[in-house]
């Protein structure tokens, strides 16, 4: 069986393949976005200051002239509780601090009955 011959076909050029490179592209930036959000955040929760170092600033920054409702820059950030804490604390350290050794000693005998600098 013969067959005809094929009609004469039009130049054809293959479609051109789907653009990968640009989907390729997009997925790529999302990618450095998600990591460079990652990284940021990482950074930002070290970089930060924490309750701690609140209190610990706060702490070096008391002095004779803060009161109860004077606050040092410092101790701006510790809730009023906290700071009464602090502040009673630094109080009772200054106060036992300035008395004479004696009554130091005292204090320390009746403590837990022995001298022995447990009040330090």
């Amino acid at each position: 069986m013969d067959q005809p011959p094929y009609p004469p076909q039009p130049d054809w050029t293959p479609p051109a393949p789907p653009v990968v490179r640009r989907r390729n592209r997009r997925v790529f930036i999302v990618i450095a976005l998600v990591v460079a959000a990652g990284i940021g955040a990482t950074v930002w929760a070290f970089a930060r200051t924490t309750y701690d170092e609140h209190v610990a600033a706060c702490e070096k920054a008391l002095t004779k002239s803060a009161t109860k409702t004077d606050r040092p820059g410092a101790c701006e950030e510790l809730s009023q509780e906290d700071y009464d804490t602090l502040h009673m604390a630094w109080i009772m350290r200054k106060t036992l601090d300035d008395m004479p050794q004696e009554d130091q000693d005292i204090l320390d005998l009746h403590d837990d009955g022995s001298v022995n600098g447990s009040l330090d």
